[in-house]
């Protein structure tokens, strides 16, 4: 009597364990990345993503434990897919914005950032004469809203769905200005084989542009579960071995 008493409280226990271990499985994050946007996301010459974003993502699942996985969507598909359920968070060099605010939810800053016009070496650049000249942004950013808002009557607007057409129209001529985020745009120079032909025109501004990771609406469970895995990497040094990784300077 004894000994079935002692079988069926060991079998107890080990459905408990078990029963435990089952409820501390590892989360599933799906993670979502543009992969146009180097140093910060591209794809890799085996078709991965990788970056400075997708590194960020991979710290924060190891810290929070979680099963992530990491993919790659056109820029202007990234809040309708995170909305319809398509993916849990976004971390595509995504600037928190007061419309985008209406629509998603944001964690803390992972980088900060500014805006920077960059044009061919040597030609005159002057935002008060801008007459016959053309000036490029990617759609749906900062970059292009500021255009918009600035320069729609000053000089011909083209907008295009990722960067690297922009750079691609700049090196064609096509374009005498673009104008975008001044991190990738600084690697662009630094790793372009044409970069060397091309320079920042002026210094950078609207400094105060936070990034952060999208998530869905009242998903507030993810969100203090990143932003407490961001204070982790922060404060251990993973994320500045990351930043050195991209940058020689801090881009928090």
């Amino acid at each position: 009597m004894k000994l079935k008493k002692m079988v069926l409280g060991s079998a107890l226990l080990l459905t408990a364990a078990l029963s435990s271990v089952s409820s501390q499985a590892a989360e599933k994050v799906r993670f979502v990345t543009e992969g146009a946007w180097a140093p910060f996301n591209f794809i890799d010459s085996s078709g991965k993503p990788q970056g400075f974003d997708v590194d960020i993502a991979r710290a924060l699942c190891a810290k929070m434990s979680a099963d992530c996985e990491i993919g790659t969507q056109d820029w202007d598909g990234l809040i309708p897919g995170l909305k319809v359920r398509k993916f849990d968070a976004i971390i595509a060099s995504m600037s928190i914005t007061e419309e985008r605010l209406k629509v998603v939810d944001f964690t803390n800053k992972y980088y900060s950032g500014g805006l920077r016009f960059m044009g061919r070496v040597g030609e005159k650049f002057d935002l008060a004469n801008l007459e016959g000249k053309t000036i490029g942004a990617q759609r749906a950013t900062l970059g292009a809203q500021f255009l918009e808002d600035n320069f729609t009557d000053k000089a011909d607007l083209k907008f295009y769905d990722n960067q690297d057409n922009v750079y691609l129209d700049l090196e064609s001529g096509r374009l005498d200005i673009v104008l975008s985020d001044e991190l990738p745009t600084y690697n662009w120079l630094k790793t372009s084989k044409d970069g060397a032909k091309f320079e920042f025109k002026g210094g950078a501004f609207m400094k105060t542009d936070n990034i952060a990771i999208a998530i869905r609406k009242g998903d507030t469970k993810l969100k203090e579960q990143l932003n407490k895995a961001l204070d982790e990497i922060l404060a251990d040094g993973t994320y500045q071995k990351i930043n050195a990784k991209y940058f020689p300077f801090s881009i928090y």
